[in-house]
């Protein structure tokens, strides 16, 4: 085989793990877990010749893990191996979606102050950053801001800040706005009805918000988020009466 015939190989060989990994990004993005179990497994790290997609793929398997309450052992792993050698001087997005990572899990396990340590770098790091545009053809850079504007606002939810959640729920609505994105609608959407609850908005803000992101629940297929609305919207009744 050539010099050439082998440099279009790896040529051929990036383009599609990067078409299998951007693939997985979104079904992540939508909560299809079960085809993001499937399609991760499917992958060796061994395979992936690009450092920057490797760190996509330790990056989603981290997220994974975390957002599917795998064993912590395999989340510090996954996220060690950007954190700690692809991208040791955390220069990139996927050290900080390593720490949004980190942070989920933490912030499951109730540990708080420690959740808290990551996802203010974090919020640093989309501070620094609110203003940067990517190129317009790359969903894909979208949708990891994206994720780390959802993960933070949610975490800050739960936290009480008010001030934060909007600011940053706000922002990733503008973003999907902006880039024709309609994974994360529902799931903001639904941040905000959340929002609402806490700063005790009026009942039509409420159910206005819990419409909205039930139209784009289903307008995106998203099971997961339409079970969530409910069960809130539910609650939010009977506290009500």
């Amino acid at each position: 085989m050539s010099v050439d015939d082998l440099y279009k190989n790896s040529i051929e060989s990036t383009t599609h793990m990067r078409t299998i990994l951007n693939k997985i990004e979104s079904e992540l993005m939508m909560e299809q877990y079960f085809n993001v179990s499937e399609n991760l497994a499917s992958i060796n790290a061994d395979d992936i010749n690009n450092n920057t997609l490797k760190m996509q793929f330790y990056y989603q398997k981290g997220l994974f893990a975390a957002l599917t309450n795998g064993k912590i052992e395999s989340v510090f792993y996954f996220f060690s191996q950007i954190l700690d050698d692809l991208d040791e001087k955390h220069q990139s997005i996927f050290s900080y979606l390593a720490f949004v990572g980190l942070g989920i899990t933490y912030s499951k396990n109730e540990q708080n102050e420690k959740a808290d340590f990551y996802f203010s770098k974090v919020l640093d790091y989309i501070n620094i950053h609110k203003d940067e545009t990517f190129d317009k053809g790359s969903i894909n850079a979208y949708l990891k801001i994206l994720t780390i504007v959802f993960f933070t606002a949610e975490f800050y939810i739960k936290m009480n800040n008010y001030d934060i959640s909007v600011e940053l729920v706000n922002r990733g609505i503008k973003l999907c706005s902006e880039q024709h994105i309609t994974y994360y609608l529902p799931r903001l959407k639904f941040l905000a009805a959340k929002i609402a609850i806490g700063k005790h908005e009026p009942k039509e803000v409420v159910d206005n918000l819990f419409t909205e992101s039930l139209a784009f629940a289903k307008i995106n297929q998203n099971e997961n988020v339409e079970l969530r609305i409910n069960t809130l919207r539910k609650q939010y009744e009977e506290n009500q009466n």
